[in-house]
């Protein structure tokens, strides 16, 4: 039997038909571009053809990915101010705008008429914010359900219909549902009202979002970047942008969100990529990384490298010619007061000091009559007479040099640290066996945090237009001042969960962070209602949040699907690995995540069961869905369904109860569609009945 010619689904299939030429010949119109006569030199041509080539990639269809995931029909043609979009856009006809496909990105027909309005664009938001209380003039929202690249579903939602308008999403379950093999997938289709306001906040202003586990705070921040490149494109291509994620692993898993938006231009970094002034041998204690962690530190830094400045006591002398130039130490010390009290930076202070130099001695070669113009000037800063006194007053200090002496030399510390670090904590920062030089010292990640505030002491940090911060619970105050100094001109989105912190120095308040990293100004927004994590699962980790978070809001699921949970007593390891091939039945990713220590024999147990694993960071396909996860390395990941082996074990590989605890609620709290506790120890006493209070 024949499909009717009416048929919505059908239509809407041509539509994603005629929607994926268009997009291909958009693509062959870029490829297509000669640039032989338009560019002045090799360096033009370089720079355009790169650019093309980006452009041909942010073009390109991803044939697993829905072109369009929703449409919009207005009761009204939005007005001009709407179509706008994004910096340089034309707006379109008004009459194109009545029926609208919300999607990935832009596509336009040969004609310039747009097929799909991309998902940023200001007549895209009430796909996400229309409801029935305020339906911002839409008569119907559809959403679609894909299989793959191909629509197999529609589901319309009649805004100016109150009974249907209350209704849950069907397809908006099923794609929070979906299971996932791979990397992070974007939330473009899912984005609630509460995100998208965090989404479409402006450039000028930082943004921290608290939020728990599956509330989608990562996709959130991700997709704020994508808009923000959207919205103010040309200035962010300026000004740089930049993801900064806890580890290797965490950057692997969301590398792909932003490409899937046509995104190809932000770069993503760990705070020990920022600061790798040093190639890092050892690592500290807890008590020497507080310390080393401290605000404090910076204060220390600065009287260590300010003592290098000494005042002047003899004059400087200036032979030109057959005439000597006197300035006395007197006047020399006003120069270097005056640079000292203007508080720039060490460095460029003592460029500045030549020049000032050289300025005294011009005003006595013009009160002699003679008319020195800026070449003799420059000729002076350079004698070598200026140049010497310079080298003495204010000589050049080399970074890492100071921080090794700090670290090394117990009095040059004890004379900068006093007052600002008592005798247990400079003892607890000191090497017991100092280094000979730089390249030999055995540095720590503390100690590469602490070279580069010396830097930008010496010499300002580069700033960016916009910096993500991920996973920022576990930073140390002198990371926020590292991560900071990268936005001083800009601003950042500050994602986290302080339920969710893990070092010894991890994050009490949000409000002191955002003081150390230069942003106390920024909005402090709470994602409560969870999107990701099954109702059963967040509801028995949330058991531990009065002991780890005190006064913090639980997370609320919204999954209408509880999720599979089970709290099974095993006798030994062969009962986890049945508990794999349990979940690896189901469809979808499994993560086993055990406490570090237990990982080796379980990699062993995997082994001789003969069921293939891979390790975080690595990509699973459809034959090798299994992940052994470290629990120190379970952060911000997620599988479709987890087995935890042994909670206790994971509270016991941390230093202390509260970290260990912490490490508990985030190995809990990874699982989107079922998860398995197997133990064969007792469990932690705060997972044994429900939260008080």
């Amino acid at each position: 039997m024949s499909t009717p010619v009416d048929d919505p689904l059908s239509r809407e299939r041509s539509h994603l038909s005629a929607s994926r030429s268009a997009l291909r010949a958009m693509r062959e119109d870029v490829e297509a571009l000669d640039i032989s006569d338009v560019t002045a030199n090799w360096v033009n041509a370089e720079v355009l053809a790169h650019q093309i080539e980006e452009r041909i990639k942010a073009l390109a269809d991803l044939s697993d990915t829905p072109l369009f995931f929703g449409r919009l029909d207005y009761l009204h043609a939005p007005g001009s101010e709407q179509a706008e979009g994004a910096e340089g856009e034309r707006p379109q006809p008004e009459a194109a705008y009545q029926t609208l496909h919300i999607g990935r990105r832009h596509v336009h027909d040969a004609d310039g008429d747009p097929m799909v309005i991309d998902w940023r664009a200001p007549v895209s938001q009430p796909f996400y914010r229309a409801s029935k209380k305020d339906p911002m003039d839409i008569a119907l929202r559809r959403r679609f359900g894909y299989t793959g690249g191909d629509l197999t579903a529609y589901e319309d939602e009649h805004l100016s219909d109150p009974a249907e308008a209350a209704k849950t999403s069907r397809l908006l379950q099923q794609e929070i549902e979906r299971p996932r093999v791979g990397p992070m997938r974007d939330i473009v289709a899912t984005i609630q009202p509460e995100q998208d306001e965090i989404v479409r906040s402006g450039l000028s202003g930082t943004v921290c979002v608290q939020g728990g586990p599956g509330t989608g705070k990562t996709a959130v921040g991700l997709h704020r970047v994508a808009f923000l490149l959207y919205a103010h494109r040309e200035r962010l291509a300026r000004t740089g942008t930049l993801v900064i994620g806890p580890n290797r692993s965490f950057l692997h898993y969301i590398e792909q969100v932003l490409p899937a938006l046509g995104e190809l231009a932000v770069q993503q970094a760990t705070v020990d990529d920022l600061v790798a002034h040093v190639e890092i041998k050892a690592t500290d204690d807890s008590t020497a990384a507080v310390v080393k962690g401290d605000a404090r530190m910076a204060r220390v830094l600065r009287r260590a490298l300010y003592s290098h400045v000494t005042m002047p006591a003899e004059p400087v002398v200036v032979v030109r010619g057959s005439r000597r130039w006197r300035v006395p130490a007197y006047e020399l010390e006003d120069i270097v007061r005056e640079l000292l009290d203007r508080d720039i930076r060490y460095g460029a202070a003592r460029e500045a000091l030549p020049q000032r130099i050289s300025h005294a001695v011009l005003v006595q070669m013009e009160r002699s009559g003679e008319a020195p113009d800026d070449r003799v000037q420059d000729a002076v800063a350079r004698n070598s007479a200026v140049k010497a006194a310079v080298k003495a007053v204010w000589p050049a200090v080399d970074p890492a040099k100071l921080v090794l002496r700090l670290l090394s030399d117990a009095e040059f510390l004890a004379v900068h640290a006093e007052g600002i670090l008592d005798e247990d904590e400079q003892k607890a920062i000191l090497w017991a066996k100092p280094a000979r030089s730089v390249k030999s010292a055995k540095w720590s990640a503390a100690d590469a945090v602490l070279i580069d505030e010396a830097t930008d002491l010496i010499q300002r940090t580069h700033s960016l237009g916009h910096v993500v911060l991920d996973e920022a619970q576990d930073l140390s105050p002198m990371q926020y001042r590292a991560v900071g100094r990268r936005c001083t001109t800009g601003s950042a989105t500050v994602l986290g969960d302080l339920a969710q912190g893990t070092t010894p120095w991890a994050t009490r308040s949000w409000e002191e962070a955002l003081t150390h990293l230069g942003k106390r100004d920024a909005v402090i927004e709470e994602l409560t209602a969870g999107f990701r994590v099954p109702t059963d699962v967040i509801t028995y980790a949330s058991r531990l949040l009065p002991h780890i978070a005190p006064g913090l809001a639980p997370v609320v699921s919204i999954r209408e699907n509880p999720g599979r949970f089970e709290v099974r007593p095993v006798s030994g390891t062969p009962d986890v690995v049945e508990a794999c091939r349990e979940s690896l039945r189901h469809e979808g990713s499994t993560g086993l995540i055990a406490a570090d220590a237990r990982v080796p024999e379980l990699a062993r147990a995997l082994t001789e069961a003969g069921i293939p694993y891979l390790g975080p960071g690595e990509e699973t396909t459809q034959h090798t869905r299994l992940t052994l996860v470290p629990a120190s390395l379970a952060k911000g990941l997620e599988y479709d369904y987890v087995v935890l082996d042994e909670p206790q074990a994971v509270v016991d590989g941390e230093p202390d109860e509260r970290t260990g605890l912490r490490r508990l609620y985030v190995s809990l709290t990874r699982a989107v569609s079922g998860l398995i506790v197997t133990h064969a120890a007792g469990l932690p006493p705060q997972l044994a009945s429900p939260a008080r209070g």
